[in-house]
């Protein structure tokens, strides 16, 4: 049996979702559970590969089980075992075909920032704390220019492996939410640190410190040495990753 797992956690102490070897990560606590629970080694598989410090609402994963399971009982299972910053918040059984990364169509990431000159106690962890003022229509403008279907070589890691650095972007958008910036991002996969790189340069129009040409300038060249360092890890969130809907059943 093919099952299907959506977790949310707090990747605050993880070195990511993948697994390493002498590195604590979401996939390792995981498989480790499953483990434990089915008496041999599981491997899962995620549709994105968080970097260290990032969160998510959303993560999608399968495995494949060697027996049948009820899919709540196994759901109960694991959050009994799994440590508190970790939940699998769904468990269903999933096609034999399904995979989580070359199946998905849309994931969607948000960015948040707090936006005041006071940091605070409690969302360190979850927000970069920008304490200057920042102008949010110029972050607006700045965010409009990915939309599309782009290069996005110069918002990428330097020595990253990937056969193509051409990404769709679907939603590219700003609110403020009280003291917060929320940065809103649909697209159909990212780059390594495309999406903190992306929010660093908005954030640096914010400042009215680069001029949204400059930033379409980026986009359609390749140099990534011109593109401000990617913004902290902490306030980035794996929101949802969506799948196509599968064809209607015909009825006689």
């Amino acid at each position: 049996m093919r099952f299907r797992l959506t977790i949310e956690y707090d990747g605050t102490r993880y070195c990511g979702w993948q697994i390493q070897a002498n590195d604590d990560t979401v996939q390792a606590r995981i498989e480790a559970v499953l483990a434990q629970l089915l008496g041999q080694p599981v491997r899962i598989k995620g549709a994105g590969r968080t970097d260290a410090g990032v969160h998510a609402q959303g993560q999608v994963a399968a495995f494949d089980a060697p027996r049948h399971l009820d899919p709540e009982e196994l759901r109960r299972a694991l959050n009994a075992l799994l440590p508190s910053d970790i939940v699998v918040r769904e468990v269903a059984e999933a096609d034999t075909g399904f995979d989580p990364r070359r199946d998905a169509a849309v994931r969607v990431y948000e960015y948040r920032i707090l936006n005041r000159p006071l940091r605070s106690a409690f969302h360190y962890h979850y927000a970069w704390h920008v304490p200057q003022p920042l102008n949010l229509a110029a972050m607006q403008a700045a965010a409009r220019v990915f939309v599309g279907r782009h290069d996005f070589a110069a918002f990428r890691t330097l020595g990253t492996e990937t056969r193509s650095t051409v990404r769709e972007i679907y939603l590219s958008h700003w609110q403020r939410h009280g003291d917060f910036l929320i940065y809103r991002i649909e697209g159909s996969s990212f780059l390594r640190h495309m999406v903190r790189s992306m929010v660093a340069a908005m954030v640096e129009a914010g400042r009215n410190r680069m001029a949204v040409e400059a930033i379409r300038e980026l986009l359609s060249g390749s140099d990534r040495s011109q593109t401000p360092a990617p913004a902290p890890a902490c306030g980035l969130f794996l929101v949802e990753v969506r799948y196509p809907q599968p064809p209607a059943q015909r009825h006689p």
